[in-house]
Parts: C-alpha cells; sequence; structure tokens
C-alpha cells in the first residue's frame, strides 16, 4: 500500500503515516530494530523516535538494516522524527542535545527535530515522579532561537514542536524567523483538537496525531477510540476494522497519525486507510464522541515551582 506524502511550510516532504516508537516499556534494542525493519518491510517510510523513548539507537540500527538488505535505497528513502529531551530546553544545551541524538541515530541529520514538551526539567530527575526544584524555567524564545540554528546547519532539515496549545503555537510564531513546520498532538476521534488545527491550517503548520488510537494498552491510556461504539458501527458497515476507521478520520482531517504497532498483521492494516473514504454521514457520527483529552501532564504540575500552577494553565485551558 503505498502511502502518500504532504509538503511541510520548509519545502521538504513527509510521508503521511508515521511508525510510532513511543510506547514504554520497549522491546529490547535488537527486538525493536527488527520490528521497525519489519514496518519499513510493510512499506512505512516515516519513523517517529525521540531521546526520551531511548529508542533512537534502535531506530538507526533499523534504517540501516533496511539499506542493507535493498528494502529501500538508501536513507534518504525514510523520513525520521526525533525530539529535543525536557532536560534539554535550554539554549545551550539544544545543540548538543541534537547531536547526541544523531550520534545515537548514527545519521547525518533527521528529517524532523521537535521540542518535545513546552517545559523544562532538571537534568537527572525523575520524570515519573518530580519534586518542585526539578522544575525549572523554560525560555521558549531562546530555546526555539537554538532549534532554528539546529535547521540552518542542516542537521534538522525541518523542525517544530509537540504539545504545545494554540496559545503556545501562536506566542512562538510571533517571533520565529523559521515558523514550525510541525506541530505534534494528542489527537484522536476522543480528542479532535479542532481548535488547534485550524489554527494550523490557517498558519500552514502541519499537525501529526499521536495516540490516534487512544494508547490502548499502553502505561496510560484511553478506550475511548478502540471501544467507541460509533467507530465499532461505521467499521462494521465498512468492512473495516476500528483502528483503520480511525486513522482514516484523522487523516482527512488533514494530518498525519503516528501509530504504533508491533504486530505485524496490525502494521499492514494500519496503511490500508489510503484508498477509500468515510461518509458525510460517518462524519457527523464521529463528531458526536464525547470530548477529553487523555495525558493531562498531571506528573509536570508541581503548585508553586516551574512554569504552570495547574494543568488548565499548562494546556491553556485546552482540555
Amino acid at each position: 500500500m503505498a502511502v502518500g506524502e504532504i509538503v511541510l511550510n520548509s519545502g521538504y516532504k513527509m510521508p503521511a503515516l508515521g511508525f510510532g516508537t513511543g510506547s514504554p516499556p520497549s522491546p529490547p534494542a535488537h527486538e525493536l530494530t527488527a520490528i521497525i525493519v519489519d514496518g519499513i518491510a510493510a512499506g512505512y517510510r516515516h519513523i517517529d523516535t525521540a531521546a526520551m523513548y531511548g529508542t533512537e539507537a534502535a531506530v538507526g540500527a533499523a534504517v540501516a538494516e533496511a539499506v542493507e538488505r535493498g528494502l529501500i535505497k538508501s536513507r534518504r528513502e525514510v523520513f525520521v522524527t526525533s525530539k529535543l529531551n525536557v532536560f534539554d530546553t535550554h539554549p545551550d544545551l539544544v545543540l548538543p542535545a541534537l547531536k547526541q541524538t544523531l550520534s545515537d541515530l548514527k545519521l547525518d541529520y533527521v528529517d524532523l527535530y521537535l521540542i518535545h514538551w513546552p517545559l523544562r526539567i532538571k537534568k537527572g530527575a525523575n520524570v515519573s515522579n518530580l519534586k518542585g526544584e526539578d522544575l525549572l524555567h523554560f525560555n521558549v524564545k531562546e530555546v526555539w532561537e537554538a532549534m532554528e540554528e539546529c535547521c540552518k546547519l542542516g542537521l534538522a532539515k525541518s523542525i517544530g514542536v509537540s504539545n504545545f496549545s494554540s496559545v503556545k503555537l501562536s506566542n512562538l510564531l510571533e517571533f520565529a524567523t523559521i515558523p514550525p513546520a510541525v506541530d505534534q498532538v494528542e489527537m484522536n476521534v476522543a480528542w479532535q483538537q479542532q481548535k488547534l488545527v485550524k489554527l494550523c491550517k490557517d498558519k500552514n503548520i502541519h499537525v501529526a496525531a499521536w495516540s490516534p488510537l487512544g494508547a490502548n494498552g499502553a502505561f496510560w491510556g484511553t478506550l475511548a477510540v478502540m471501544e467507541s461504539p460509533v467507530l465499532k458501527e461505521i467499521a462494521a458497515s465498512r468492512n473495516k476494522t476500528v483502528p483503520q476507521v480511525a486513522l482514516r478520520w484523522i487523516v482527512e482531517q488533514g494530518v498525519t497519525p503516528i501509530v504504533k504497532s508491533y504486530n505485524k498483521e496490525r502494521m499492514r492494516a494500519n496503511l490500508e486507510i489510503f484508498n477509500w473514504e468515510l461518509s458525510d454521514e460517518d462524519i457527523c457520527k464521529i463528531q458526536t464522541i464525547p470530548q477529553a483529552r487523555a495525558l493531562k501532564g498531571d506528573r509536570f504540575i508541581i503548585q508553586g515551582h516551574g512554569d504552570y500552577n495547574s494543568v488548565e494553565e499548562f494546556w491553556d485551558g485546552e482540555l
């Protein structure tokens, strides 16, 4: 199944479906490498990783193996996204962090480099059990200038953000000389992000959707997608799976889903979303699904410390 491409505001093309690697606990590196190679063999050409996931080395090894086995002709055929860790969101740390990412990937550049979260955490802190002193000030303007430098050096073909609300994105656009190419956010039928998607369309910023199926089975997540009666009804009437309907809806919003499945059969099934369309009636039904953000980021909030005193403040009311 051929996956289409979208053209980012940077001028570079990005495949319209991503293969995610961020679902802890990850399998051992050699197993994950084999799984990603299976994904490339199935037809995925967009691999999403992050320093925070600890999967960059496995992604790089998989790309090298795919070239060696002739599954792709060169590294240029695979679009690799990685992300700046929350420990490195300081202007002096951005370039060294990207260089470490490239070293781990054994690549000369990433196709897309994102600020993973709009916050800064002290190096060495336990992100699962933060203390007040671990939350530091995040200067988005200075960090974005360092991201732009990475782009100018050719180490990142495109740059962008992740988990930025409409307000934070608008703020960034006020001073950015290179606008973000992508905002990668939680988005699925149970969290449709209509306000953010509209803003991004207006500003020519592409939206990528993590957790497009609700992260069912991960250490956090929601069953609101996979157990949706609305999706089950549409899937049955169209002879499709619930994931295929959920992913097709995202694609029809002009958004790129980053889907994570390590099962070969499901990998292939998730690619089969490009040669059919949902009906207007289907879309109307999907719009009735109750809305709630699944990952609220409570762990990043300690009142009186850092930049945010509540999850409402963190997401600028977009909950």
